[in-house]
């Protein structure tokens, strides 16, 4: 299987509301870690950094899970991989279009387009992934997608303190040596039409049958035909 077809499964699941509440979101917090070890932690300049690269991330986690669930994200339920017994120790969030669905997670990587570092969920969440890898189809169970498991990967500016160099979207394959699709943020979005901008609206419920529709008048004008004499219609008038 190319590369190709898996960039048209993510996009409806990855709006575009979301990503950029993402952007702004992991920004902020790695910005306040920087700040908050710099002014208040009183290390030197090794330990600092070290502790700056702790907080950042799990000031990132914690805000990339709640910016997720404020658009419909939710956690997977007892932190298992879906179709399998893996558990998890980071917040994967899961969302669903047209009953299919992606598992989104967060990573670090210290260079853009370097595969973010092995640990337990990570290699859970890319079994899933086995089935967008191209083997021979002898059997009628070739490739296919169900849920894919998808990376927002944040790497930061080693030149810049508190500030990130480049976020993308990432899909690694299942054996945890590649990525199968790569792409900065920036251009994800600008293949995002404007009309895709926010996760869908429920349908509006109908009217209740039991709300009138016309509205009579309380007292009716009779009808007086065309052929009737003047005075009856001084009468119809005063009736």
């Amino acid at each position: 299987m190319a590369v190709d077809p898996i960039k048209p499964r993510i996009l409806p699941h990855l709006f575009k509301d979301l990503l950029l509440d993402l952007e702004d979101r992991l920004r902020a917090e790695a910005l306040k870690a920087f700040e908050m070890i710099r002014d208040h932690s009183g290390l030197n300049k090794k330990r600092a950094r070290e502790a700056e690269g702790q907080a950042r991330f799990r000031m990132m986690e914690q805000g990339f899970e709640e910016v997720c669930k404020l658009h419909g994200g939710h956690l997977l339920e007892g932190g298992v991989m879906p179709e399998t017994e893996l558990p998890v120790f980071q917040p994967f969030m899961r969302f669903e279009a047209e009953e299919k669905g992606i598992i989104l997670g967060l990573a670090s990587i210290p260079e853009p387009s370097v595969l973010p570092t092995k640990n337990k969920s990570r290699l859970a969440g890319v079994t899933i992934n086995y089935d967008l890898i191209p083997r021979l189809d002898f059997d009628g169970k070739g490739p296919k997608i169900g849920d894919i498991f998808v990376l927002l990967l944040v790497s930061r500016d080693r030149e810049k303190p508190g500030k990130i160099e480049e976020i993308a979207v990432g899909v690694i394959d299942s054996a945890y040596k590649y990525f199968l699709f790569y792409e900065p943020l920036g251009k994800f979005l600008s293949e995002k039409s404007e009309s895709d901008t926010v996760a869908p609206e429920p349908p509006t419920p109908p009217v209740p049958l039991s709300a009138p529709v016309v509205s009579l008048k309380k007292h009716p004008t009779p009808f007086v035909p065309p052929e009737a004499p003047a005075n009856d219609d001084k009468n119809a008038e005063n009736d």
